[in-house]
């Protein structure tokens, strides 16, 4: 299959190159940069330039294509609605380009962002389908939750959980989500729903337990009151959520590993935080 990835390079991306050329696919990659096509070019992929908001770049990507897997996203956590609305526009671009052909369009869910999923759920004739992945996707390279919580433990000078730190996130190793995208791709049937954890519920006092340990510094609970103090707005709502039980991970993890035949074999978060996020 020609596969159309968007988000080629980036952490989760680049994983999903790899194993989707690794199971005989042709990967094209959109990238805006030379560095991007170097990087593209050295995997064995194809280099389509262009970027989120290019929208006949995305259409001209998408409709030469056999299927699309669709990972970029503008992580502009100061102005999250435009980021919203670009990726709005995107989907809705590469939908009409493979509307009517039978070919998969997976993509990936992202907060606040049903309108996204819901233009991409209801595409006629399209084997669509939207993975929501675990807040935290660890392994090496990773820029996300966990290491934005240990900068801010070191410049705090404590690791803080909330309340009782009882709050659970459920977490994914990157390429048992590359895994996943990949099946996705090959055999979801069209509308489906889909759900990427491998652990299902790590409490959040055991994460800051871990920084806390590695980084030699208290580890303290504060309310929920002082979170966005701490964390920062955004942060600090996810940081006092229970996302586990929000999303009844769980049962929808659970629902995913039997439609797509998907098991996680890699490391979990707490051992790969302690194996990888202290080393230098």
């Amino acid at each position: 299959m020609r596969v159309f990835v968007t988000g080629a390079t980036g952490f989760i991306g680049s994983a999903v190159v790899r194993e989707l050329i690794g199971a005989g696919h042709t990967v094209v990659g959109l990238t805006r940069s030379d560095t991007g096509a170097a990087v593209l070019k050295e995997v064995g992929a194809e280099v389509h330039r262009g970027a989120l908001d290019d929208l006949d770049s995305l259409r001209l990507g998408a409709a030469a294509a056999d299927g699309v897997i669709h990972l970029a996203f503008q992580h502009d956590f100061s102005d999250f609605a435009a980021a919203l609305t670009t990726d709005l526009r995107a989907v809705e671009t590469m939908g009409a380009a493979l509307e009517g052909s039978g070919k998969p369009f997976v993509t990936t869910a992202h907060l606040n962002g049903e309108a996204s999923n819901n233009a991409v759920l209801t595409l006629a004739g399209v084997r669509a389908s939207v993975i929501s992945l675990s807040p935290s996707v660890h392994g090496e390279g990773d820029k996300g939750f966990v290491p934005m919580l240990i900068n801010i433990a070191r410049m705090k000078g404590v690791s803080a959980y909330v309340g009782d730190g009882s709050n659970c996130w459920p977490a994914i190793h990157r390429l048992d989500a590359a895994c996943l995208f990949r099946l996705a791709l090959e055999v979801a049937p069209a509308g489906s729903r889909l759900y990427g954890a491998g652990d299902e519920g790590v409490p959040f006092r055991d994460i800051a337990d871990v920084i806390g340990r590695h980084l030699n510094l208290p580890v303290v609970s504060i309310s929920r009151e002082e979170a966005d103090a701490h964390f920062g707005s955004f942060l600090g709502t996810v940081a006092a959520t229970d996302i586990s039980a929000r999303l009844d991970m769980p049962r929808l993890s659970a629902q995913t590993w039997e439609l797509l035949g998907w098991q996680p074999v890699r490391p979990r978060l707490l051992p790969d935080i302690e194996e990888h996020y202290f080393n230098n």
